[in-house]
């Protein structure tokens, strides 16, 4: 007689979901605003919105993963700091139409599920988290044997976020408007796959020798960088200058992003130079032999986000996003045109 199946035995294991649901219970419970009803383990997250708040409020929603940074994170044994950028790809992109992010999903796969690995991914996704001032709601993890291997996972996430209708960016974008962008210490979660063809395959590196010659990080330290979280200086910019836009720089770089929230009649001229461009770029470009315009459409070159402002309110909004913890700079401006993302030497 053939011995009994089990679950177990398929390659699911519950025991260790249970477990891994155990150690998270804290990591979530930290990130719970006061609108959360109830605690882990329902079936679906409670939030009570104060909808007296606002006069005509939208839901903005937005979902996106971390792309192959996953590989990366999993080649370094590093899960702790990736959940940062599960959230900051979801809540950023809700935060460029003027909304306040409330609550974040987020969806785990694996090949086996291993309960502290588990603990070190959802521990990123709380900090992230409570860097966006946003309560982690909910979420799954799942494991998928004979799709995935031992050790390989997919991190993705979901936002959600209230706006007044009255204050949805874009709005009034025009010829004359200064743009501002916001630094970006990393690649955030865009062209890992070039950057690791480049900088692994072509070039040869290790992981864990140091970035570049004479770097006192790895070059896992760097690839690694979590990305930043721009929701709340958002916020404080559109509510201390009269913001006309916001374009979340990811994948596509500044012109694929930026052309976003242009009018027809705008052309948006970008000065290269206007801003310290991190190492990381060079060594990539080097290594990959890969041309100018490749580079800014597939990286943001150090620039996360960009807001586009009136001329006379444009020092005020560097100032601002650097009080709020962002070094920032006037990287160009807005010209009569046809909606193109022109480059130009600062």
């Amino acid at each position: 007689m053939s011995e009994r199946l089990n679950y177990e035995a398929a390659g699911v294991d519950i025991t260790a979901g249970e477990k891994a649901v155990e150690l998270i219970k804290e990591h979530v419970r930290s990130t719970f605003r006061p609108e959360v009803v109830g605690d882990v383990g329902g079936f679906g997250g409670l939030f009570a919105v104060e909808w007296k708040r606002y006069r005509e409020p939208l839901l903005v929603s937005s979902t996106d993963g971390v792309g192959t940074k996953s590989l990366v994170a999993r080649l370094a044994g590093r899960r702790d700091t990736i959940g940062i950028d599960c959230v900051a790809m979801s809540v950023d992109d809700i935060a460029t139409q003027g909304a306040e992010p409330l609550f974040f999903l987020d969806y785990i796969s694996v090949g086996k599920l291993v309960p502290d690995e588990v603990d070190d991914l959802v521990r990123g996704v709380a900090e992230g988290c409570r860097q966006a001032r946003c309560a982690l709601l909910g979420g799954e993890m799942s494991e998928h044997p004979g799709i995935m291997e031992p050790g390989e996972f997919d991190l993705v996430g979901f936002a959600v976020g209230v706006v007044e209708r009255a204050s949805v960016l874009p709005r009034d974008v025009r010829a004359g408007d200064q743009i501002i962008g916001l630094a970006s210490p990393g690649l955030r979660c865009n062209g890992y796959s070039l950057a690791r063809l480049a900088l692994l395959e072509r070039g040869r590196r290790s992981l864990d020798g140091p970035a570049w010659a004479g770097a006192h990080h790895s070059l896992a330290d760097e690839l690694l960088e979590p990305s930043t979280i721009y929701a709340p200086a958002l916020l404080e910019l559109a509510a201390k200058v009269p913001v006309h836009a916001f374009a979340h720089i990811t994948g596509g770089g500044i012109p694929g992003n930026l052309a976003r929230v242009l009018p027809d009649d705008c052309d948006a001229v970008i000065r290269r130079g206007a801003w310290p461009e991190p190492r990381i770029y060079e060594e990539i470009q080097r290594d990959g032999d890969i041309s100018d315009d490749e580079m800014t459409t597939v990286f943001n070159m150090g620039i996360g986000m960009l807001a586009i402002v009136p001329p006379d309110a444009a020092l005020h909004a560097v100032d601002t996003a650097r009080v709020a913890g962002h070094d920032s700079w006037l990287v160009g401006e807005l010209m009569d045109g046809h909606g193109d993302v022109l480059f130009a030497a600062d």
